[in-house]
């Protein structure tokens, strides 16, 4: 990748540090551990202190425990077998909570590390209750009013979110008495927001990074050996792509949305890929060195060409969301903010690779949500390896 002076110098020091070491190893759609590697960079914690409103100890704290977290989900999960409900982060006790349906589940399950709460249905009841209303979407699109639907684990059901404005249009009223037809145990709920209906972030062509093709601005997700990921609706099939200093990269091999929103773009012609994603200045540039998937309620932080770095925390996952050009699904939900432009940019917590960004409502002044398309599905599809530091 040709990189402004500035960040090639930040960029160099990090590939040093990696040379220095075992080298580059690669990383497929299955997620190494996250514990691996060094401690985040003090920069990233400063900027999760200063977004999240904690501490530098606290926000340091935090990263260690939501890293032992995501390392003890997968066997927690086994754990807990048939009766698994969901599992999050529980930022005030520190832990990675698991939600059982059986209480002779819990010992299992708390042996790894994790705590439990016991909860009416299953996550493949949760599951199977989304996947309803996404057939019910495919059969007569969902109206406007209608912003998203999730499996919300902490809840333990099927969240539909309404525009407060939409709630009684009747278009809203019949798709919401269709998504809840035969359910008789209360699984799914209708939440009413406030927030403006969800759109994708890509831009007009304008000055700036990191990326340009048929018009579109959007931003460079992960580097993959050959390449590099953003989202599906910044592709156009074969379309070339430029980047920052309007320099042939290479072209779009392929780019999905919507169903799902992700594309991947082959670099070559004097370009490079790097398992790196650009701080601003408001970090130091950050290595990636895998994709182990961070559960619900942990810290992320995006990077973006318009408004570049911010941080959250997750706030669901496996959402469906109802975009002017159709549903994308399995998509996770950030309260971190975006713009037009960032739509493709990084999703990271820590040193891992969470997703890229798809869209969301609101701004970087007043504040809004942001969803991403998790990273492993997208390896797996274009069968693509993850470049890691």
């Amino acid at each position: 990748m040709r990189l402004r002076t500035a960040a090639l110098v930040g960029m160099s020091a990090l590939l040093g540090a990696a040379i220095a070491g075992a080298g580059p190893v690669a990383a497929t759609a299955a997620s190494s551990d996250a514990t691996s590697g060094p401690a985040a960079p003090d920069a990233v914690v400063a900027a999760m202190a200063h977004d999240l409103g904690l501490t530098k100890s606290a926000a340091a704290q935090r990263l260690q425990l939501e890293a032992n977290a995501t390392r003890i989900a997968p066997k927690a999960e086994q754990a807990a077998g048939a009766s698994f409900g969901g599992a999050w982060f529980d930022a005030a006790g520190g832990k990675l909570v698991v939600a059982v349906t059986a209480a002779d589940a819990v010992p299992a399950v708390e042996r790894t590390g994790a705590s439990t709460t016991l909860v009416a249905h299953s996550s493949r009841a949760l599951d199977a209750a989304k996947a309803r209303i996404d057939v019910l979407a495919r059969k007569q699109k969902a109206p406007a009013g209608v912003s998203d639907w999730r499996v919300d684990p902490r809840t333990n059901s099927v969240v539909i979110d309404v525009r407060a404005g939409a709630a009684e249009a009747p278009a809203v009223r019949t798709f919401v008495t269709e998504a809840a037809r035969g359910d008789t145990s209360g699984i799914v709920t209708v939440h009413r927001t406030n927030a403006s209906d969800p759109t994708t972030l890509s831009a007009g062509t304008v000055g700036g990074d990191p990326y340009y093709s048929h018009g579109i601005r959007c931003s460079i997700g992960f580097s993959v050996y050959g390449g590099f990921i953003s989202a599906g609706h910044c592709a156009q099939s074969g379309a070339a792509v430029y980047g920052w200093d309007n320099s042939y990269i290479g072209n779009f091999q392929a780019g999905t949305f919507p169903g799902h929103d992700y594309s991947w773009v082959n670099v070559g012609s004097g370009w490079w890929t790097v398992p790196v994603v650009l701080g601003w200045g408001a970090v130091s540039d950050v290595l990636v060195r895998g994709s182990a998937e961070a559960p619900i309620g942990s810290s992320v932080c995006r990077s973006g060409s318009t408004t570049h770095w911010h941080c959250g925390t997750i706030l669901g996952k496996n959402e469906t969301v109802n975009y002017s050009q159709g549903s994308v699904y399995s998509l996770t939900r950030t309260n971190v903010c975006a713009e037009p432009g960032d739509s493709g940019g990084s999703f990271v917590t820590g040193d891992q690779a969470q997703g890229v960004t798809s869209g969301g409502w609101g701004n970087c002044g007043s504040g809004g949500e942001t969803w991403f398309q998790p990273v492993n599905p997208i390896l797996a599809a274009y069968h693509l390896t993850l470049h890691t530091a």
